[in-house]
């Protein structure tokens, strides 16, 4: 390996963790990626959705969100998510980024089985 060779893994590295603190971790502790996360561990705009709140129909995922089930979402909410707009979670959870309001799914992610 040459120098130039470790100066491009160290500013890889360096890159990638600078840009991690711009975000928020999921509870099992996987990073929301930083497009995605407009926020901080309590205030964070990317959270996990609540077990049963996620179907699949034949268009896409439907989620579908009530006051408590996120901390910004105030009013009954329901996106829809094409097939290949999710994005693979670290675990075996769903997660939304709600961002700029809570009436607007920024980012969405699925457990890499669909469910």
């Amino acid at each position: 390996m040459t120098n130039f060779d470790e100066l491009l893994i160290a500013a890889a590295i360096f890159l990638d963790l600078t840009s991690v603190g711009n975000a928020h971790q999921a509870s099992s502790t996987w990073a929301y990626p930083p497009a995605c996360c407009k926020g901080t561990e309590t205030g964070g705009d990317c959270q996990r959705v609540p077990d049963g709140h996620v179907t699949k129909g034949r268009d896409g995922f439907t989620v579908l969100l009530h006051p408590g089930d996120h901390r910004l979402v105030t009013k009954k909410q329901m996106f829809l998510i094409p097939y290949g707009d999710e994005i693979p979670s670290g675990d075996s959870d769903f997660h939304i980024c709600l961002h700029p309001a809570e009436d607007h799914m920024n980012c969405f992610f699925a457990p890499p089985d669909g469910f």
